[in-house]
């Protein structure tokens, strides 16, 4: 265990008290799909998780959040800029990006913001069913203090049946603010 994980788990762990409930195997390649996401504790907390573990992974984040010199701190991090206003073909690249390399992992929050929005974004189960990976279902539970990750899907297209079987999924978790969560 390196000085980096030791130190995240610390803090994890033992100063803040997050407890990990994670069943599903360590596949060298998934999209991370992780909810309730209320708060912008969201991020810290799971990249400290990440490095608890000994984990790297990326994640995708609004393009305004990658200003000067935000942008070179979030990059360094995994941070990776969505144009929302722009037609790019974001799933496209980094699908293709998954496929090309031997290990890839990226954390997206479908909800797409931090209020409460029941129209999730769908970028990353078209991602993993491009890529041909599994999406990994994280939730980030502050009622309990845990991150639990027990179901992993791998999309089959059947979009409809699988986004309400996801949404189902995350029913039974909190946000730190619950209200700013809707399925």
């Amino acid at each position: 265990m390196g000085l980096k994980q030791k130190i995240s788990a610390f803090i994890y762990y033992k100063v803040l008290g997050w407890k990990t409930k994670v069943t599903v195997p360590d596949h060298p390649k998934y999209v991370i799909c992780c909810g309730p996401h209320t708060s912008n504790w969201d991020l810290f907390i799971g990249k400290l998780f990440y490095a608890a573990i000994g984990r790297k992974t990326q994640f995708m984040m609004k393009k305004e959040w990658f200003f000067w010199p935000m942008g070179i701190f979030m990059r360094s991090i995994g941070g990776i800029p969505v144009y929302r206003n722009k037609q790019m073909k974001t799933t496209d690249a980094i699908a293709s990006q998954a496929k090309q390399l031997p290990h890839f992992r990226i954390c997206i929050t479908p909800e797409g913001t931090r209020s409460a929005n029941p129209d999730w974004k769908k970028g990353f189960y078209y991602i993993a069913l491009k890529a041909d990976i599994p999406v990994l279902l994280c939730a980030l539970d502050f009622e309990h203090k845990r991150i639990v990750c027990h179901r992993t899907l791998k999309p089959t297209g059947d979009i409809e049946k699988e986004m309400a079987e996801i949404k189902a999924y995350y029913s039974q978790f909190k946000g730190k603010h619950p209200h700013k969560f809707a399925i």
